[in-house]
């Protein structure tokens, strides 16, 4: 049976081939404009959190009575990795993360699990408990941020305002195609306050309860029935409830016998929550945010235009005095990546047509340019069909691509044209490259395309989120070897000109190989061969000094950082402040940003971290003496410089920031981090714990690299212990908990009912006031007006606190957090200088071996930080290299069917990393996730190189010609194209070095690609020579 030849079968279909080169183009470009768009790669946060409230708890409390019977359960969950929380007064805050491992399908069904066991635990908790509330939304990512405000103070509108218009334009955005939600930031719930002064209500003889039993007997929704006539059925309406506060102050109340109207005892008005939750400011005006979240699978690009149009329609409709800004904007960020992909892809293409006219001449040239968009096409076809979207990483992912696939064509193409130079007639020619080169380019194809096999099996959070390097490179690959035995003989046939081409050869004596160059190259390699010894010595010595300068002098970094242009500025004051003191401090930080013209935009959030605007955020959570402050700048110059500038305000010799703990950093690619350098210390004894902690903190201090070390951690809050007289509570009456509900309703105050308006329930609040009508607006809710305040006794008296307790002030835990149910301090820290992460925490690492000696038992210290998370990949890419080598071996095994070629073959793939070595050292460019996935690339390369080689020098040898000549003519033969495809792969690189993601990839590929293309013409002869102990033939004859 005749074997199938795919260029054979072109050549004969014409009328075929160009209905699907036209078929294929059009499907590829309609592709390109339906694919999604997005920043990052569809994500699975593997991190849950679980909030739980418990008022008047202290943190010590919460951590032993609520968190560790939370982390107990929820310890059972299956794929459960690690459990973080902290505790402090009145809250738990428990974080859930998975095993990074966890099959993407699994993870709703781990979340359904925890919430299972959350309601099987529910009845379990302490009385007056609030939650658990698990939120398994933590990942969403909002893809543009509106921030709604008040133009100025005249325009005289309250949080309440910007709420409720805040709410009629999410309700209005919701209706943007692919809005999957859209969520408030920085809402202020309303509150209306009866502040009432203690003294006034004892002297008229009320207690508290009275007033508040008349209130909610006067506010109560009761049904009143109904009357059925003949034809109606009439519903009867009782008026009474509250729907003003004029019509709460002017309330009449009947007390004991006695009525009196509120407003005559009480000061009633209308505010905001006080304690102030969490809030967002934006350019230093309070404001509302609206955060998108885009639904799966949409196209940024495409939101973020329709819901700016929206907007714009909606703006012409605010209240006049509201203004609308837009404070994060991924869809921008998305097109200038995506602009920035296709100049850069623009420009490598132009680069590798450059690389094949000026090489292969203008013909055989187009032949290879024509290749090129129909690859591309047949990609985004591709993608398409299987669901990948445009994004950072398959977009770097083609430009990779783009250096390979150009690979094939030239092989073709340069094998049909060396045939017409010796005189064949194009069809034979075309089919010629077939039967001799196509098996050989499918098994490099293969072999490359199994190079990554371990980036789109690995079992990680950073394997996830780069596979589409694995699917779009696999596909460009494989769509290029299909051109290239289908379409570029086709192309070939049609374009090149066999007259020319046997003329060119015949300036040679018809030999193309016998020109000056090729002489020279070929005494080159038989030196190497007769040298062989020397060649193989001096390459692996190479290869071992490289190996040792790679683990010496090579940087390591995880991912390297964004190319966004925003700062955040982290602001930590002392546990224990208030949310009032933290926004000064914040309003401080905003007075230094003023007027400086290097910003586009900033907003604040106080009280808790900034959204998911960016998916590898480090998102803080709930904490009140927390700030944090997004500042977009103008580009990376500016960021840079605005960097520079705020730390060294933070510095300033006046000591005015020493106070608090400020930190400015730039956005960071790959897996959420924080600190780049960590280490954690556990044990049960928490003066132990901070002991080590300490010690810790002293070596990283001294460390030269590092700065702004810190403790997650350890301070301890002022608290007021009320140490009552219980005989003399008991003589009066009265309980612990009667004093407790007293000073919670005096202080914090005591929602009596609720006030109804529109969608909105709004507590009404009871809590002390200055005394009316007196000129006494002194607040009674301060430590100093403590022990006067009343507290009622069963019998009616109103007493003092202090007759009946002692208030001594204490210093009490204020924050404790905990991992894997132990006490846990994290001491981080911040890199400076050209000195990566990982190299710090190794040196770090090292010198805490002592420490680690004299740990008392059950206490242990481990390295976080990127340390941590890289080894995480790592791992992850190491677990897959077996099932990459066996496919390896197979594939080349199936082609040269020798084991011996197949052993001298692999021996090559490790010898890129000389080149690699050399390049990451010459350029500093610091080796990581993403310089890894260059280095498994460029093994793929070599290997595709050798086999082709080592595939054309047995061919030699089955076709009659001795060892010698076959090695030596192959290599010779072989030069152009092993020379053109890794010159296109190369200078195709050079547009993505530009780039901080790519950069070190690019710059890894490059140089190991140069040095193992040298070495595979050079090196690999000299090998085979002394592999199979390869002689000269003259040698042979005076032997004999």
């Amino acid at each position: 049976m005749k074997q199938l030849n795919l260029s054979e079968w072109s050549l004969r279909h014409p009328s075929m081939v160009v209905y699907l080169m036209i078929v294929f183009m059009v499907g590829g470009v309609l592709s390109f404009l339906q694919l999604g768009r997005a920043e990052d790669p569809d994500f699975t946060f593997k991190v849950m959190v679980v909030r739980t409230l418990w008022p008047g708890a202290s943190a010590a409390q919460v951590e032993q009575e609520l968190t560790e019977r939370i982390e107990k359960k929820l310890a059972e969950t299956p794929w459960m990795d690690v459990i973080r929380s902290s505790s402090k007064p009145g809250e738990s805050l428990v974080i859930l993360i998975l095993k990074d491992f966890t099959p993407k399908a699994e993870v709703p069904e781990a979340w359904r699990q925890v919430r299972k066991k959350l309601d099987d635990i529910r009845h379990t908790l302490p009385a007056g408990v609030q939650g658990p509330f698990p939120n398994d939304e933590f990942g969403d990512v909002q893809i543009k941020i509106f921030a709604l405000t008040a133009r100025d103070d005249k325009a005289g509108y309250t949080m309440g305002d910007l709420r409720r218009e805040a709410d009629r334009l999410a309700r209005e955005l919701r209706r943007v195609q692919d809005v999957k939600k859209i969520e408030l930031i920085g809402v202020q719930d309303e509150k209306i306050y009866i502040d009432v002064s203690p003294a006034r209500l004892a002297a008229m003889g009320l207690v508290p309860t009275q007033v508040f039993d008349a209130l909610q007997r006067q506010n109560a929704m009761a049904p009143a029935g109904h009357v059925e006539t003949d034809t109606d059925r009439i519903r009867l309406r009782v008026t009474g409830p509250f729907d003003s506060v004029d019509a709460l102050r002017d309330t009449t109340l009947s007390v004991g016998g006695r009525n009196f109207r509120l407003g005559d005892i009480a000061r009633v008005s209308r505010g905001l929550a006080d304690p102030p939750q969490p809030r967002m400011r934006v350019g230093g005006r309070d404001a509302i945010g609206l955060g998108v979240v885009m639904a799966k699978g949409g196209n940024v690009i495409a939101l973020g235009e329709n819901l700016s149009t929206a907007m714009a329609e909606l703006q012409q409709n605010l209240p006049v005095g509201m203004d609308i800004e837009v404070v994060a904007d991924q869809p921008q960020i998305v097109k200038t990546s995506l602009n920035l992909f296709v100049r850069t892809l623009g420009e490598a293409m132009v680069i590798v047509l450059a690389v094949s006219f000026l090489s292969l001449g203008l013909r055989t040239g187009t032949v290879v340019a024509l290749s090129i968009p129909l690859v591309l096409a047949m990609t985004f076809l591709s993608m398409k069909i299987f669901g990948i979207d445009l994004q950072r990483i398959s977009l770097g992912a083609l430009v990779i691509a783009l250096g390979l696939l150009v690979d094939d064509a030239i092989i073709a193409v340069e094998m049909m044209v060396v045939k017409m130079e010796q005189g064949w007639d194009r069809f034979k020619a075309a089919t010629f490259a077939y039967t001799s080169t196509a098996f050989p380019m499918l098994t490099g194809t293969l072999i490359t395309a199994a190079g990554f096999t371990p980036v789109g099996f690995a079992k990680s959070g950073a394997g996830e989120y780069t596979f589409s390097i694995f699917a779009v490179v696999t596909i460009a690959l494989l769509v290029s070897w299909i051109v290239a035995v289908v379409f570029t003989p086709f192309l070939g046939y049609k374009l090149l000109d066999p007259v020319k081409l046997r003329a060119i050869a015949e300036k040679h004596g018809g030999d193309i190989y016998d020109s000056p160059f090729y002489r020279r190259f070929r005494a080159l390699v038989e030196w190497c061969l007769r040298r062989r010894w020397l060649v193989i010595a001096t390459t692996v010595g190479t290869f071992a000094a490289a190996l040792v300068a790679f683990n010496g002098a090579v940087q390591k970094q995880f991912f390297p950082a964004a190319s966004r242009p925003e700062i955040m500025v982290d602001i930590w004051l002392p546990q224990g402040a208030s949310l009032k003191a933290t926004e000064r401090e914040v309003k401080r930080v905003e007075a230094l940003l003023a007027g400086d013209e290097r910003i586009a935009s900033w907003s604040s959030y106080i009280g808790n971290g900034a959204p998911r605007f960016f998916l590898s955020l480090d998102q803080q959570l709930f904490a009140d003496n927390f700030g944090q402050m997004v500042i977009v700048t103008k580009g990376l110059k500016e960021r840079e410089e605005l960097k520079a500038r705020l730390e060294s305000a933070f510095e300033s010799a006046d000591g005015s920031w020493s106070h608090l703990r400020l930190r400015v950093v730039r956005l960071e690619n790959g897996p959420p981090v924080g600190y780049p350098v960590q280490f954690r210390i556990s044990g049960e004894d928490l003066v132990q714990l901070r002991e080590g902690a300490s010690a810790i903190s002293s070596v990283m201090r001294a460390h030269p690299s590092l700065r702004n070390v810190n403790f997650d951690w350890n301070d301890k809050v002022k608290a007021v212990r009320v140490e009552i007289d219980q005989a003399r509570a008991r003589a009066l009456g009265v309980s612990s908990q009667d004093v407790a509900l007293t000073l919670q309703g005096w202080l914090a105050g005591a929602t009596v009912t609720q006030f109804r308006e529109d969608d909105q329930l709004i507590d009404v609040v009871w809590r002390a006031g200055g005394e009316r009508g007196r000129g006494d607006t002194a607040d009674p809710r301060t430590l100093a007006r403590l022990p006067d305040l009343d507290v009622v006794a069963s019998s009616g008296r109103h007493v003092p606190l202090a007759q009946l307790a002692r208030l001594v002030p204490v210093l009490e835990e204020g924050l404790i957090w905990r991992r894997d149910r132990l006490p846990t301090i994290t001491v981080r820290a911040d890199v400076v200088g050209s000195l990566q992460p990982h190299a710090a925490s190794e040196q770090i690492d090292r010198q805490l071996a002592d420490l680690r000696a004299k740990l008392p038992p059950g206490f242990r210290i481990e390295l976080g930080g990127s340390t941590e998370e890289s080894a995480k990949g790592e791992n992850s890419i190491k677990a897959v290299v077996p099932l990459m080598v066996v496919g390896v071996i197979t594939l080349l095994m199936i082609q040269l069917q020798s084991m011996s070629r197949t052993i001298l073959v692999l021996m090559t793939a490790p010898l890129g990393l000389i080149g690699v070595t050399l390049s990451l050292l010459v350029f500093q460019v610091p080796y990581g996730f993403v310089a890894n996935l260059g280095v498994i690339a460029l093994m793929g390369m070599i290997l595709r190189n050798s086999v082709i080689l080592v595939d054309q020098i047995e061919q030699d040898e089955q076709a009659g010609k001795s060892e010698w000549e076959a090695i030596v003519g192959s290599t010779v033969r072989r030069f152009r194209p092993i020379v053109l495809t890794a010159a296109a792969a190369v200078l195709a690189m050079i547009p993505l070095t530009r780039q901080v993601f790519w950069g070190p990839m690019a710059v890894a590929i490059m140089g190991g690609l140069i040095v193992a293309t040298a070495l595979t013409c050079l090196f690999l002869p000299a090998l085979y020579a002394a592999w199979f102990k390869v002689r000269e033939p003259g040698a042979e004859a005076t032997a004999a």
